[in-house]
């Protein structure tokens, strides 16, 4: 019996407790890998706080990375010892992910919400005889070991980042990236306002260079995170304490932007996103909002006639066996430095990294078991 040590929820606004679990074997189709990294996403937090149907205690995690350590019955194309960057679970049988969107894939909730496997509602981790919820987003990697679905994996090839590193690929940073490169698909010269200046939004403005949009203006409140967004690629930052959000985006681009991109939640600033929207511009959305049932208020003509456009955006429409190595090969050429945003600490020092993030003190948090 394989046993690993875990950041265990047992609750909303808890405190994460490391608990030695055991570990099953993995089932056909699935592996087990040898957690190097994870990295700590609001997402984790979200769920264990807001997200009231799901089940305690769990294990959280889902931007994991590390090293098959045993194979389950027709698993094809991996082998124990290969490096992995472990991403979310999709079926890989229906027509979005016939049409490469596994991110709306139609199973999408209960393969990565439920807590649990689908086939037959077991658990990967036990402490003693009680259950452990696992299978988040398909993984549940705040362990030292995690059971997750083939389909789940992209290998890691050739000289990448550092191993425990890249699975931050796997969710925020392809987020913030596949908006701009997938989603909206921006063109050279193509005008962008990326509104917050944390882990996703970061990512936004470093592919929003690699395709050479202009102006990318960063909307973010602390001064140290514009710094680092000019740093990256954003041409001009704003304080959003600084007056009229949207007057303000209009001033620098008179005619409206062509895309927005927003990773608050914030209903004011989504609402100043589509204010500052210029013919047949769009605005993206990924921030989850604070209160539960928020909603914007949306003016129908307005909206109609210059042909505005409103996209809710899962995982930035990532075919993650495609796109996180091309990721990978950006930042191999410099033009993705994601690794200069992450600060790394002890699996065991969980609930400091979750204080100094919210603090501000660090940008991207990565989990070392």
């Amino acid at each position: 019996m394989t046993t690993c040590t875990a950041a265990v929820a047992h609750g909303p606004h808890s405190d994460f407790v490391l608990e030695e679990l055991t570990v099953q074997e993995p089932q056909a189709g699935e592996v087990r890998v040898r957690v190097a990294g994870v990295g700590l996403c609001h997402t984790d937090l979200v769920f264990r706080d807001q997200i009231a149907t799901y089940p305690f205690p769990a294990v959280f995690g889902h931007e994991g990375a590390g090293v098959i350590d045993a194979i389950g019955e027709g698993v094809e194309g991996f082998s124990v010892g290969d490096k992995v960057i472990v991403g979310f679970s999709s079926c890989g049988a229906c027509p979005r992910c016939d049409e490469g969107l596994p991110s709306y894939c139609r199973s999408f909730v209960p393969l990565n919400y439920a807590g649990m496997r689908v086939t037959d509602g077991s658990r990967a981790y036990a402490n003693g005889d009680a259950p452990v919820a696992s299978h988040f987003f398909g993984q549940s990697t705040f362990a030292t070991y995690a059971i997750t679905r083939a389909r789940n994996l992209v290998r890691v090839e050739g000289n990448a980042a550092p191993l425990e590193m890249l699975g931050t690929l796997a969710c925020g940073f392809q987020t913030g990236a596949g908006a701009i490169m997938r989603t909206f698909d921006c063109q050279p010269r193509t005008s962008l306002v990326v509104f917050g200046g944390g882990p996703v939004g970061l990512a936004a403005v470093m592919a929003a260079k690699i395709r050479g949009c202009a102006p990318i203006i960063l909307v973010e409140p602390v001064e140290t995170r514009r710094a680092v967004g000019r740093e990256l690629g954003a041409t001009a930052v704003i304080d959003p304490a600084a007056g009229d959000l949207a007057a303000t985006i209009r001033a620098l681009v008179p005619e409206g932007v062509d895309f927005a991109f927003d990773t608050t939640g914030n209903v004011s600033v989504i609402e100043a996103g589509m204010a500052a929207l210029g013919s047949h511009g769009a605005i993206g959305l990924v921030g989850v909002p604070r209160e539960a049932g928020a909603s914007i208020t949306v003016n129908i003509s307005a909206l109609m006639t210059p042909g505005h456009r409103i996209y809710g955006i899962i995982e930035g429409d990532s075919d993650q066996q495609n796109f996180i190595p091309e990721l990978i090969a950006h930042h191999a050429a410099g033009r993705f430095p994601f690794d200069r945003l992450v600060q790394t600490f002890p699996l065991a020092e969980i609930n400091d990294a979750i204080a100094a993030q919210a603090r501000g003190e660090c940008i991207k948090v990565v989990l070392i078991p």
